[in-house]
């Protein structure tokens, strides 16, 4: 059990390797180191992007240890991250991952997503998710995806509903927030596989169209 187990493992991680996802509105492209000079307008110009974040990329120092943190998570095989280019204006966007990543369990959390002001309300989180969910159950052959935010993240919470997930429950003073003396409830919401394949698939196809 334990040697077939490995073996599922190390073939998905090779599926891991380079991953591109893209359709008529995004690509979503490994993250590099060197991706710094794409992000950086953000990190200086939109600091609020990070409010709710538990590691932060708000100016060039925090960002490039920002970008340390998710290549080491990567070289773990623990996490994916992404950097999304908008091919509708010709620029990147942001950046998203997959994380937790449990290949035995069958699961795996999409999160650390966040996205340029320019872009929210385009479409574009729709047309990330709609890959990502479509890799994670289709290719992957995940039973369960989950999503987290702090649960006075409005924003992230009706992004989440809408492409379709389901809330869990709340994880009271779940973990430390930025602000040291300050802890965070979090929401936990997820897709299951055949939610994916029933309703949520077709229903994100529609709205992305």
């Amino acid at each position: 059990m334990i040697l077939k187990c490995r073996n599922a493992m190390m073939a998905m991680n090779k599926i891991l390797l380079d991953i591109i996802l893209e359709d008529n509105h995004v690509l979503l492209r490994p993250l590099e180191a060197s991706d710094i000079d794409y992000l950086l307008p953000f990190s200086i110009h939109e600091p609020e992007l990070w409010k709710f974040s538990l590691v932060r990329a708000n100016g060039k120092e925090n960002l490039e240890n920002y970008l340390r943190i998710a290549m080491q998570a990567k070289e773990n095989q623990t996490e994916y991250p992404f950097i999304v280019y908008d091919k509708i204006t010709g620029q990147y966007a942001g950046s998203t991952r997959f994380y937790d990543i449990n290949f035995p369990f069958k699961t795996v959390q999409i999160g650390y997503t966040w996205y340029g002001s320019a872009f929210h309300g385009t479409g574009l989180n729709k047309h990330c998710k709609y890959l990502l969910l479509q890799f994670a159950f289709e290719t992957l052959g995940m039973e369960r995806v989950e999503f987290r935010a702090d649960n006075t993240n409005e924003r992230s919470k009706a992004a989440m509903l809408s492409i379709g997930c389901k809330v869990d429950g709340v994880l009271r003073s779940n973990m430390p927030t930025c602000d040291s003396d300050v802890r965070r409830d979090s929401i936990v919401l997820s897709i299951l596989r055949n939610e994916w394949f029933d309703e949520v698939k077709e229903n994100l196809k529609i709205k992305i169209a």
